[in-house]
């Protein structure tokens, strides 16, 4: 088995990673971080580009928060300067009105914030929900089921984390710089001295942070991937206890385990001492000016700075620049590596697409004749263990260009038949060969270049008429190629009607707005137009009218390759090469003149099918 640890096995941790090249040159690995950060930042780069008027609101809106900022401290310093230190209390309160009319002001400041935000945060979900879903589903066909065990993980917690986490980064971004602006702006208003002060330790705390970044993302990274091995070894574990237990390799089994843990409390370690330096940084930037205002007093009133200015420095430093420094710190440290860590996960080059499907190789055919396009020998199938069989012992070679028909009562095993003859349903004995190849063996992708099956119940997806009908086939050729082979597949079919009442085949459908027999015509087109040599009807046009059946199973046949289909008419009997009988676990088969001799129950069906009885 694949894509599952098997029982008995103890797996090292370090085979869960990819190893390190030994001979790779030192320049290597900084030029794959450099290529790792452009990919981790290029959806990010790309969503800003695109929502300029979205961050022209936002600046606005951010501009007012400045605005409300330069107030703050301002209005402090002048209501002690003019206002309490000269004997004038009611100015020195009406300056304090005004700080406090300011910061009222900032609730429709936050509301216009907040309503820009989505604006930005869900397209990046968005995209995000995208990616995933792609990778899903291209792993899905090119390994099979099971190939890709974090595809729920990154649809659900992943983009929600990274959704929190880019909306938390760009609030306390632009709440940084434009407090920052508005308050150094204040800074200079009072006195230019106070620059002098306090921006050395600003500049000083903010440089140390922006080093730490990386180095804190690269800790956080190594923290996700040793707590996955931690996961994975977990379940290794408990899978294969029993076997474990009965070889005796406790000992061996659980030092992989310790290895795996002490690896995950040696990067958890690291993260809290990049978490120290966060820590120290916001100390330096936002803490240290405080020290040094206070330190300075002195010397500042020796310069002619005013009392009321030295509070107003104070105000900005307190009230507004070690709030946002912090907030701005905490948020790059926490949930910026885990959006940096998240997107190199979600970002990563997408599995390569399957390969077009090409004639499968012959395998051993039978001494005498070419090999049949299907087969199936001694097949006995049932639904669960000690179930009453519904095929037992059942024997039939459909050969390749053959067109055959299925028919017998309902729930008699017709559609468990042509289950079983697409791979979906592995019989409890028997062989089941697609063009020589044993389906047992055969993966996703090799199932899907052999055979196509359609159910009653035909699937049309949101999109264009065209996209429904090229979904099976794969996206190789020159583009004037598909469109004219699209163009036959509905003239073919005659789609022409239904193409004409959506619209045309590129507009896009309503998948509720059409009905159950044009469901099945976009189905019987995609079939059509895919290249898998053969086709499995299960009263695939139940809902057509007869006019419109015979025409599909016609152009089905005409097409290159072999038809078998569940028959519900006798007219569709009657179009086939050879007709399939099946009778509880009994089948037998042969041309309708022959059936309508050997078979009783084909002679009752002839009959009820034409009107004579049951």
């Amino acid at each position: 088995m694949t894509g599952a640890p098997g029982r008995g096995r103890t797996q090292d941790p370090t085979t869960l990673t990819a190893p390190t090249a030994p001979d790779a040159p030192a320049a290597a690995p900084a030029s794959g971080e450099a290529d790792g950060v452009r990919r981790v930042t290029s959806p990010v780069r790309s969503l800003l580009l695109r929502r300029g008027g979205v961050l022209a609101r936002l600046a606005a809106w951010s501009l007012a928060e400045s605005a409300q900022t330069f107030l703050g401290g301002y209005c402090v310093a002048r209501s002690l300067d003019d206002g309490f230190m000269r004997g004038s209390p009611r100015t020195g309160l009406l300056w304090l009105v005004g700080a406090a009319v300011a910061i009222v002001l900032g609730a429709p400041v936050v509301r216009g914030v907040f309503a820009q935000l989505p604006h930005l945060t869900e397209t990046l979900r968005d995209h995000l929900v995208r990616q995933s879903v792609v990778r899903a589903l291209r792993a899905a066909t090119t390994a099979g089921p099971g190939a890709d065990a974090t595809a729920v993980s990154r649809l659900t917690s992943q983009t929600e984390i990274a959704r929190d986490s880019f909306a938390g980064l760009v609030l306390a971004t632009r709440s940084f710089v434009f407090v920052a602006a508005g308050a150094l702006v204040g800074l200079l208003s009072l006195a230019p001295q106070f620059l002098l002060v306090v921006l050395p330790p600003l500049v000083l705390g903010c440089a140390v942070f922006t080093a730490s970044l990386r180095p804190m993302a690269r800790a956080q990274h190594r923290y996700l991937d040793a707590d996955e091995v931690v996961g994975r070894r977990a379940e290794i574990t408990r899978d294969a206890l029993r076997d474990t237990v009965a070889l005796g390799t406790q000992e061996a089994t659980a030092a992989v385990n310790r290895r795996a843990v002490d690896e995950a409390a040696a990067a958890q370690r690291a993260l809290a001492r990049w978490a120290s330096v966060r820590t120290l940084s916001v100390a330096t930037a936002g803490q240290l000016p405080v020290f040094l205002l206070l330190a300075a007093t002195p010397w500042l009133l020796r310069q002619g700075v005013t009392a009321g200015a030295v509070v107003g420095a104070l105000t900005y430093v307190l009230q507004s620049l070690l709030p946002a420094l912090h907030t701005l710190m905490t948020v790059l440290g926490a949930a910026g590596a885990r959006l940096y860590v998240i997107l190199d996960r979600l970002t990563r080059p997408l599995p390569a697409p399957p390969a077009p499907p090409s004639a499968p190789a012959p395998g051993p055919a039978r001494a005498g004749r070419s090999t049949a396009a299907l087969e199936l020998h001694r097949v006995r199938a049932a639904y669960g263990p000690g179930a009453r069989p519904v095929l037992d012992d059942l024997e039939l070679a459909v050969e390749q260009g053959e067109h055959l028909a299925v028919v017998g009562p309902s729930g008699i095993g017709k559609s468990t038949l042509l289950h079983v003859a697409a791979g979906l349903l592995t019989p409890e004995q028997g062989e089941v060969r697609l063009l020589g190849r044993a389906a047992r063996s055969c993966g996703p992708p090799e199932l899907a270049a052999l055979r196509v099956l359609l159910p009653q119940e035909a699937y049309v997806f949101t999109g264009t008429l065209r996209d429904n009908l090229l979904y099976l086939r794969p996206e190789t050729g020159r583009p004037e190629t598909r469109r004219s082979d699209v163009d036959r597949a509905v003239d073919a079919l005659a789609l022409g009607p239904l193409v004409d009442r959506v619209g045309g085949l590129d507009r896009t459908l309503t998948p509720d707005a059409l009905s159950l027999g044009e469901r099945q015509l976009v189905a019987l087109g995609r079939a059509y137009l895919a290249p898998a040599p053969l086709l499995l009807l299960d009263e695939a046009t139940c809902h057509l009218d007869p006019v419109a059946e015979a025409k599909a199973e016609h152009a089905l046949s005409a097409r290159p390759g072999t038809l078998v289909v569940v028959a519900h008419r006798l007219s569709s009997a009657l179009r086939a090469d050879r007709i399939l009988v099946v009778d509880g676990t009994r089948a037998q088969y042969g041309t309708h003149a022959e059936l309508l001799v050997r078979s009783a129950l084909y002679r009752d069906l002839t009959g009820h099918w034409g009107g004579v009885g049951g």
